[in-house]
This record gives C-alpha cells, sequence and structure tokens, in this order.
C-alpha cells in the first residue's frame, strides 16, 4: 500500500510538471531554422552559422532577492530574459536561443501562463527561440541561459578602455532604484509620492519591472566602442569592472548622469544621484569609446532609437572618481549591490 500510495504521488507530480512543460512550450513556441531540434529530447540540437562564434550568459532571478513578492507573474517573465539579453547586447552579440530552468512552490497553471507570456512577448521581439530547461518545486527561482551569435573577433569586451577615451550610458539612470523606492515607500514618503504628476510612479515601477535590453545598441557599438558592460549592479560597480579590466581609472561628472522625467518629478537630487550611480537594475550599457567618434556615435545610436550621455573619460590612475560640476570629489556611500555582503 505505502509504495502504491507513493507511485500514485509520483504520477500526479509527474503529470503535472508535463503540464507545466506542455504550457511553456505552447506559449514560447517560435521557429528558427537554427533549431534542429528543440524541446522534448534529453537535449537540444542547435546549429551555429558559419563565421559566428557563440555568446553565452546565465543569470538567476530569486523572489524577494531580485525581484518582490508581489511582483506579476507577467512581468517576472519578462524581466528574467531581459536581464540575460542585456548580456548579450554588452557583448554585441545577436540573440538565438535561451534554456530555462523554472523552480515553483506549486505548479500554478494560471501563474505559469502569465509568466510564459511576459517571457515569450520580449522573445519574439528577437525572434528568440526557447529550447529547453527543466521544472522543479522548490522557492521561486528563475534560471535563463542565453545564446547569441557573434562575428570572430567583434565581440565587445571589458579590456579595452584606453586612457583618454569617452564614457558613455545609454538611456537614463537611477529609474528601477527608484520604481523600487515607490514600491517600498515608507510613511514619509507617501503623500508626496501620490501627489507627483501622473505616471511618474508607474513609469518608474515599469523600468524596474520591464527593463529594456540594448541589444541594437550593442550591435552599432561592435567596432567602435573600446569597451562595453550592461549596469545591472549599480553604475560605479560596473564601470568599476571595466576600468579593472583595462588597467585604467575614470572620472564621472555627476551632474552628466542622464535623468528620466518621472524620476526628476519624484525625488530631490540627493536620493536621484544615490539611485543614478548605486542603484542597479537599469540594465543600460556602459561603454567607453575614442572621443573624437563622440558626436557620430551619439547620433547613430540616437537615430537607432536610444540616446547616450557622455559623462565621463578614462585617465591613468586606477579606480572610478565621482566629481561634481567644479570638479570637486563626491563621496559615494556604495557603489552598487553584492550578494554575500
Amino acid at each position: 500500500m505505502a509504495g502504491s500510495g507513493v507511485a500514485r504521488l509520483y504520477s500526479r507530480l509527474t503529470v503535472a510538471e508535463f503540464d507545466l512543460i506542455a504550457l511553456i512550450r505552447g506559449r514560447c513556441a517560435i521557429a528558427r531554422e537554427d533549431v534542429r531540434l528543440g524541446i522534448g529530447d534529453d537535449a537540444a540540437v542547435l546549429a551555429v552559422p558559419s563565421g559566428q562564434l557563440l555568446a553565452v550568459s546565465t543569470d538567476t532571478l530569486v523572489a524577494g532577492v531580485h525581484f518582490p513578492q508581489s511582483t506579476k507573474a507577467y512581468d517576472i517573465g519578462w524581466k528574467s530574459l531581459a536581464v540575460n539579453l542585456s548580456d548579450l547586447a554588452a557583448m554585441g552579440a545577436t540573440p538565438a536561443w535561451a534554456t530555462l530552468a523554472l523552480t515553483l512552490p506549486q505548479a500554478d497553471l494560471r501563474w505559469v501562463g502569465d509568466f510564459a507570456d511576459g517571457f515569450a512577448a520580449l522573445a519574439r521581439e528577437f525572434k528568440l527561440a526557447l529550447v529547453g530547461g527543466d521544472t522543479t518545486q522548490g522557492p521561486l527561482s528563475i534560471t535563463v541561459t542565453v545564446h547569441g551569435f557573434v562575428p570572430d573577433g567583434a565581440a565587445l569586451l571589458r579590456s579595452g578602455a584606453r586612457v583618454g577615451d569617452a564614457v558613455f550610458v545609454t538611456g537614463t539612470l537611477g529609474d528601477a532604484a527608484a520604481g523600487l523606492r515607490c514600491l517600498n515607500k515608507n510613511n514619509g514618503e507617501v503623500d508626496r509620492l501620490l501627489s507627483a504628476p501622473l505616471g511618474s510612479r508607474e513609469t518608474l515601477i515599469e523600468r524596474l519591472n520591464r527593463p529594456t535590453p540594448r541589444v541594437a545598441q550593442g550591435l552599432a557599438l561592435r567596432g567602435r566602442a573600446s569597451a562595453c558592460i550592461d549596469i545591472s549592479d549599480g553604475f560605479v560597480a560596473d564601470l568599476s569592472h571595466i576600468c579593472s579590466a583595462s588597467a585604467v581609472g575614470a572620472e564621472i561628472d555627476i551632474e552628466s548622469l542622464p535623468s528620466s522625467s518621472a524620476l526628476l518629478n519624484l525625488f530631490d537630487v540627493g536620493t536621484r544621484r544615490a539611485f543614478q550611480v548605486a542603484g542597479g537594475d537599469d540594465y543600460e550599457l556602459c561603454f567607453t569609446a575614442a572621443e573624437a567618434d563622440a558626436s557620430s556615435l551619439l547620433g547613430d545610436l540616437a537615430r537607432g532609437g536610444c540616446d547616450a550621455t557622455c559623462i565621463g573619460r578614462i585617465v591613468a590612475e586606477p579606480g572610478v572618481r565621482v566629481c561634481d560640476g567644479a570638479g570637486s570629489p563626491v563621496v559615494i556611500p556604495r557603489s552598487g549591490w553584492e550578494h554575500f555582503v
């Protein structure tokens, strides 16, 4: 009897898991000729085009760490793919395939359907095929691995910045951290946030929940940027990775950091700057390039649908120094997010 009960339990769990897989597969179906064999066997069989190298990146999102527990399933699906596509963008790679490992507290078909819809909505923008993965039971977490193509020798790296290069960022900084503050507002901020111009709060929260991976901009930077990284842990922290890999330093003008109108509407200058230099979750690109190329490069990026801003320069002295408009140092209490700290 005991063995029979275990068998019945195992059967129910197996059916539920296969139901989840079928649901995800159906919602995320995107056909590509280079997918010779996708979901359904023990492994996918994929064809890398001639003359291309494979760029691969993996990110894990954990409930309560990378997104609030109250985040909608659709937004979690979108963001779980977006943060990985941002890594491909920073490498100048064209997205192709992804795998998904989904850990769930329970087999909730409605939640998984909404999650898959969010994932698929972004995947369709880049004709990215979901080719495999896994489902299991446990605390909510999502691990996505993305694969993209980049011509041999064309990948953007962190290690190419040179003294005299200008430092740029795409888009605006600090919005996602501000969106998180809007969700976690304390009593002293409630009235001010609710009385802000219509839509400002919602704009910042959407920037947190549905970041835009700058894939087109990464492709445009191939052969033009000397170094590149995506801003995930915080602007200063991520620029520090470029400086370390390139054996250089950087000087940043804090007053040049680009701000959205929503951020300007809701937060004072001190809070805004803290979000911008260390808030993280922006998923914009920080890159370096020869100063002489700045005008044409910025023009090309703007015509491609995303402005970029020159916010500093590369120097010989190691480290990242943030200064005000008069050139005086600005104290940065923290540079960004670190796990296990």
